[in-house]
């Protein structure tokens, strides 16, 4: 299958899917397909809720782009990649809808940060998370602040440290990153349709004035992310970068 980003519609659930036949990574052109797609969820009439999810089964999403990655060669092609996720949060952040994350397998990298900068996220048994960028030579940079806001500085800096291990679903959602764990992805599904249909028939008004609640102090996210994606350009570009890179050639 082609990688994609679509909406569709239902029962005023904006359902936004991504996929990618690399385990649901996310080369540039994914990643502005779907800040296009939030962004335009998000002035939707027709939508009052927005689930995030992504095709397949197995990955929620590989996080960046080990073929793109590679491809780049210098600092200002480095930036504007890893802005490519700033860009996406920011608008995760800026959506004027609550955004349902539905997390059906692994999450590694930009892939957690997706996830935390949901406003609220659900996952299957198998929705372990990793952070494996210091392990790759640079590090969770931009998703960082995400991360951190979500499961505190302590869980992130143990994940960060940690880069090669998958913590478990339930250090998930024992540290805050899933509301809730369940164990087929059927049943997760029910939840998410269940919630999203729910909340979907509040007072959209209400919804609104508390995602601003909710993302209170993060005003100055665009600038900060910029500049997290301006050391990441120029780390992708190390040595030890490079060399750990070609090992994914």
């Amino acid at each position: 299958m082609e990688p994609y980003v679509t909406m569709t519609v239902e029962n005023n659930v904006g359902y936004i899917e991504f996929y990618h036949p690399n385990r649901n990574s996310m080369p540039s052109d994914i990643l502005s397909s779907l800040e296009t797609c939030i962004t335009e969820a998000g002035t939707n009439n027709a939508v009052k809720v927005i689930v995030l999810k992504s095709g397949g089964d197995r990955t929620f999403c590989a996080g960046a782009s080990f073929n793109e990655l590679i491809s780049i060669e210098d600092a200002m092609a480095g930036k504007l990649f890893f802005s490519g996720f700033a860009k996406v949060i920011n608008a995760m952040r800026t959506c004027p809808k609550i955004i349902i994350g539905r997390i059906q397998g692994k999450a590694v990298g930009g892939g957690v940060g997706l996830a935390a900068a949901t406003d609220y996220c659900l996952a299957n048994q198998y929705a372990s998370i990793k952070l494996s960028e210091l392990s790759i030579g640079i590090g969770p940079f931009v998703i960082e602040p995400a991360v951190s806001r979500k499961i505190g500085v302590a869980a992130m800096s143990q994940m960060t440290i940690d880069a090669e291990t998958f913590f478990s679903a339930s250090f998930a959602r024992e540290k805050g990153l899933f509301a809730e764990v369940f164990e087929t992805t059927n049943a997760l599904d029910e939840a998410v349709k269940a919630l999203a249909e729910k909340l979907a028939g509040y007072n959209p008004e209400a919804l609104k004035e508390m995602k601003t609640v909710f993302w209170k102090n993060t005003e100055h996210w665009d600038s900060l992310l910029t500049e997290r994606a301006e050391i990441s350009g120029t780390l992708v570009l190390s040595k030890f970068t490079k060399k750990t890179l070609k090992r994914f050639r």
